[in-house]
């Protein structure tokens, strides 16, 4: 190689102009030597060869850098074999490109992700070393996977988290996988407090809320007037667990903090404790508004809503202006109702039961706005009892129903029950007005679904498919059915998979969908089936 200028091409040609001859041609773009000839291939790629030893000898080797720490150990067992192939086969499938349309009859593996992560974390396995960074990327796609992926990656996930800054959100997003001190270890605990990040400070006071609800309180109160009001809200919300009487104190100081949310919030823990003052200041105000009104032997509800929000009504956490379309006395009297102990009711119509009370006639077009703040009283203060008055039986129209017609609130007042009575209420639902409005309510029923409910859901579909409609406008519960169905249900079902003859009038083709919908759905139960029973077989990997 020569280490002079090559057949007169001086060393200073600068590298592009050399690039730029070799893509045209020297021909076409020929370099000028001494002398003004011009220098053939040759000279070229000599010149080339030289400028390239030049520009390698010139480059500095890379600054050391220290090596990261070891990943910490994760003393949980390892995943079944069987187990551990299924996870690989599932992050593979979440990758691979979407069908569009109908799915076919094959089960959607993308979808059975969070399933199978929630049954590893109750079998309490760890994660394959080598399948966490594609649970990280899962997890980056898809917010709803996070908490089960942190869980199940535990330690080692956090840590490879950390040195990639596409899954940083493991380190702030969720705090169940924050990392935690000891709780007993009072000069760790304060100086984490101190110190670490967000997502850390809120893991921290929810471990500490469930050991030690006091010292998670003095914790908090000891920083309470120097965060910052976002966080003063997330932090506040943590005292719902284990809320008592002790958490009066701070809460009513609470109630003159400069946020508006974060007074609300300490409004709306104060009325869910039925001795405080806050309870009691608005049961007065309630009980002046909402009577027993008697005109002979008949008894009803008299309402004379506020015809003001004065001062103290709003330290209370009522909001003075109603949103569009509210007007301002009924805004005011359902806050008022909806922080009031349903106890006091009980007192004030001479001790009649919640049904009763639910039963009794309201003046003047009032119902509608009493009963719905009695919802939402008794969603806050977790009352089975008002509920079920609330609810009334499954088989009554919603909009004749005694609370509410809105689905969304009767989600709520179902989820205070316990969850066999709550299966059992909306399976009688279904049966009584069929699956076009019960969506939001198998939401909140508990998976796997209850006997009774799941052969209610499988009723009004075989309903649906008899009557020839088509099946994707049942496709959100025919999804639900999938993943909530007793995997036990599939052999029974097996019968739907057939195609069905064709009544008069049906959808042209829809006894064909509803074959493939149903083999879907029983080929998904099956392979729950065979994911638990992996899941449970134990051994090593």
């Amino acid at each position: 190689m020569p280490t002079t200028d090559t057949p007169g091409v001086p060393l200073s040609t600068p590298w592009e102009d050399l690039v730029t001859s070799a893509l045209l041609g020297t021909d076409r773009r020929p370099l000028r030597v001494e002398g003004g000839a011009s220098a053939g291939p040759a000279a070229l790629l000599g010149a080339a060869a030289v400028h390239t030893v030049r520009r390698r000898a010139a480059l500095r080797p890379a600054a050391r850098t220290a090596l990261p720490e070891p990943a910490p150990a994760d003393p949980r067992p390892p995943l079944p074999a069987a187990a551990h192939r299924r996870l690989a086969q599932l992050l593979a499938d979440r990758s691979a490109p979407p069908g569009g349309g109908r799915r076919g009859a094959a089960p959607d593996l993308t979808e059975l992700i969070p399933q199978w992560l929630a049954s590893a974390g109750a079998h309490g396995y760890r994660a394959p070393a080598e399948l966490l960074p594609a649970l990280l990327d899962a997890a980056r796609a898809r917010t709803d996977l996070r908490p089960h992926v942190l869980e199940f990656a535990g330690p080692r996930g956090l840590w490879l988290a950390a040195l990639n800054p596409e899954w940083r959100f493991a380190l702030r997003a969720s705090s169940r996988g924050a990392p935690r001190p000891d709780t007993t270890d009072s000069e760790e605990v304060g100086l984490l407090w101190e110190e670490g990040l967000f997502a850390e400070r809120v893991a921290l006071l929810g471990a500490l809320r469930e050991e030690d609800p006091g010292a998670a309180r003095s914790l908090l109160a000891g920083t309470w007037s120097s965060e910052r009001a976002e966080d003063r809200l997330m932090f506040l919300d943590s005292l719902r667990s284990g809320l008592s009487g002790d958490d009066e104190a701070f809460l009513e100081e609470a109630l003159a903090d400069r946020s508006r949310n974060v007074r609300s919030t300490a409004a709306e823990l104060l009325s869910a404790l039925p001795d405080s003052a806050l309870a009691r200041r608005m049961a007065a105000r309630a009980t002046s508004c909402v009577n027993p009104d008697r005109t002979g032997d008949a008894l009803s509800v008299g309402v004379e809503a506020p015809h003001e929000c004065d001062a103290a009504m709003q330290r209370d956490g009522v909001v003075p202006a109603p949103p569009s379309g509210r007007g301002e006395r009924s805004w005011w009297l359902g806050q008022l109702v909806e922080s009031t102990p349903l106890g006091v009711w009980r007192e004030r119509f001479g001790g009649r039961t919640a049904q009763a009370l639910v039963a009794l006639p309201v003046a003047d077009g009032w119902s509608g706005e009493l009963h719905a703040a009695w919802c939402r009283a008794a969603v806050r203060q977790r009352d089975p009892d008002w509920a079920r008055a609330l609810l009334g039986a499954p088989s009554t129209p919603p909009a004749n129903g005694p609370g509410t017609a809105s689905l969304a609130e009767r989600s709520k007042l179902l989820a205070t029950l316990p969850p066999g009575e709550r299966a059992l209420w909306v399976a009688g639902f279904i049966a009584a007005h069929g699956l076009s409005d019960a969506f939001q309510l198998l939401g909140v029923c508990s998976v796997p679904w209850h006997g009774p409910l799941g052969r209610s859901v499988v009723d009004a579909l075989d309903i649906a498919r008899d009557a020839g409609s088509y099946p994707w406008s049942f496709s959100g519960v025919m999804g639900l059915a999938e993943r909530c169905l007793d995997p036990a249900e599939g052999e029974r079902l097996a019968v739907l998979t057939t195609t069905p003859d064709e009544p008069e009038g049906a959808s042209p083709g829809a006894g064909g969908y509803w074959s493939e919908a149903f083999q879907r759905l029983v080929s998904t139960l099956r392979l729950r089936g065979t994911m638990d029973a992996e899941l449970a077989g134990g051994g090593m990997e």
